[in-house]
């Protein structure tokens, strides 16, 4: 496995109607191929390509304080120069 680097993190509580937002406004970013990610003074900015990885994964995780924390994650990945999408669609 190569080498992995952080290059933005951002991790806050929010209600539903506003993480629904958010995701509604990445998708169009993603449609348009380029997307700037911001955080304080911090700021990245992401050419999206063509062809993109798609990965979908759900996880129950026990916790000492809480219980249970159930997780839903959206991976988007690109390699440079590559080509071939799969069909991974929603129902």
């Amino acid at each position: 496995m190569g080498k992995e680097t952080r290059l933005f993190k951002s991790q806050e509580k929010k209600n539903r109607t506003d993480v629904s937002t958010f995701l509604h406004q990445l998708a169009d970013k993603v449609s348009q191929g380029t997307i700037v990610l911001s955080k304080g003074s911090e700021e990245l900015t992401l050419q999206i390509p063509q062809n993109l990885i798609l990965e979908i994964q759900v996880e129950d995780e026990q916790t000492k304080k809480k219980g249970v924390q159930h997780s839903l994650e959206v991976e988007i990945k690109w390699f440079d120069n590559d080509d071939g999408p799969t069909d991974l669609k929603l129902k």
